[in-house]
């Protein structure tokens, strides 16, 4: 099934514009979903809207409404929202271009792919990512999604153009709030260098599908469980992980581990296959 556009507009480079569509690069994740259910009837509930005064209300009926003091607000139907138009409701206007480095990681969002709109598109689709390419820097613009204007970072990725949000100032929390308490005093070096070896052990490449969603494995082995008419197994709790002697630590996460980068494919399927066996076995005499 091809995928559908969450955008669609122009981009334009000074005079140069051409049809885009705007596609999210990631997929909300995971299979397991669950719905409100009424163990007594094992019916479905339904959430029905409610007006406080006067009962269950239609969706249809709605409008949205801005709070400007309590219990009072201003009223705006969909229509009044969408006369609110910006030039970049509908274009992607590139401002300016900067390096990549320049932008702090707090202020990456979400990814999207932008792709030329049609084949007459792709000409000039394809002279503003190659001119894009051979600057070596990140370019940005503005666009409206979801009755917000985003900045977006967008850059050369394959045969078509990596996007990225960008979060505003406003959005991002200042560090020196959390940080503050932490204390200036330095390490123990021979700490550091212990630390710095037990890195050194597990560098490797990045490769995503080394991880998956252990969680969510072990809640589909429980699911398979209980729907062969099986009573799951108790997990015991985490063992508790605070640290008395940090160098004894340290030295024990020294000795004798190797680098975890060349897991083969079989290691990789391990977590989920153990957590089906700890669903599946029986449950222990002795409670947790």
């Amino acid at each position: 099934m091809a995928s559908r556009p969450s955008w669609q507009g122009h981009l334009r480079l000074s005079l140069v514009t051409c049809p885009v569509s705007l596609y999210t690069a990631t997929s909300s994740g995971g299979d397991v979903h669950f719905n409100l259910i009424n163990p007594k009837t094992n019916n479905r509930i339904k959430m029905i809207t409610t007006d406080p005064d006067t009962g269950p209300i239609e969706r249809s009926e709605l409008v949205k409404g801005y709070e400007v003091s309590k219990g009072e607000y201003i009223l705006l139907t969909d229509e009044e929202i969408k006369s609110v138009r910006l030039e970049s409701t509908k274009t992607i206007d590139i401002e300016r271009f900067v390096p990549g480095e320049d932008i702090d990681r707090l202020y990456w969002d979400n990814p999207y792919y932008l792709a030329p709109d049609g084949k007459m598109a792709q000409e000039a689709f394809g002279v503003i990512r190659s001119a894009m390419e051979r600057s070596g820097q990140i370019a940005l613009a503005r666009v409206v999604i979801s009755t917000r204007e985003r900045i977006l970072a967008l850059e050369p990725r394959g045969k078509g153009i990596l996007a990225y949000t960008i979060r505003t100032d406003a959005e991002v929390r200042k560090p020196d709030a959390i940080f503050a308490g932490i204390s200036d005093a330095e390490p123990d070096p021979d700490m550091i260098a212990i630390a710095q070896r037990i890195i050194e052990q597990r560098e490797g490449p990045f490769d995503p599908s080394l991880f998956i969603d252990r969680y969510e494995e072990a809640l589909k082995a429980l699911i398979d469980e209980k729907q062969k008419g099986h009573r799951p197994a108790k997990v015991s709790e985490p063992e508790d992980t605070n640290v008395i002697d940090l160098m004894s630590a340290l030295r024990a996460s020294l000795v004798g581990k190797s680098k975890p980068a060349a897991r083969s494919a079989k290691a990789r399927t391990q977590p989920a296959k153990a957590a089906q066996k700890s669903a599946a076995r029986p449950k222990a005499k002795k409670s947790a």
